[in-house]
């Protein structure tokens, strides 16, 4: 399962969320994705954890918690649909 972190304040950094999601276990892999015209990240980010129970936990304690001064959104993601559907327009925030 992937977790996803919304409404990141844009400072945050990799070692930022390691070192918060590290309180529920051991993390896979984070990835913060960035804009890809400026760079500059786009105030989400996707969290993998080894187990499920560890990340079921993360999302219970982390969603709606106040963090670098915004309200994180934690869920789990949603397997991403493919990109050459009809509809190209729609927002895929929450999808990896």
């Amino acid at each position: 399962m992937t977790i996803y972190v919304g409404n990141l304040s844009y400072r945050a950094t990799e070692e930022d969320l390691r070192a918060v999601f590290a309180e529920y276990g051991s993390i896979k892999r984070i990835v913060l994705p960035t804009d890809r015209e400026t760079g500059r990240m786009r105030g989400f980010a996707f969290v993998d954890m080894t187990e499920d129970a560890q990340e079921d936990t993360a999302i219970t304690e982390l969603d709606g918690a106040e963090w670098m001064g915004r309200q994180l959104r934690v869920n789990k993601a949603k397997p991403r649909e493919d990109n050459r559907r009809e509809g190209g327009g729609v927002s895929r925030r929450n999808e990896y």
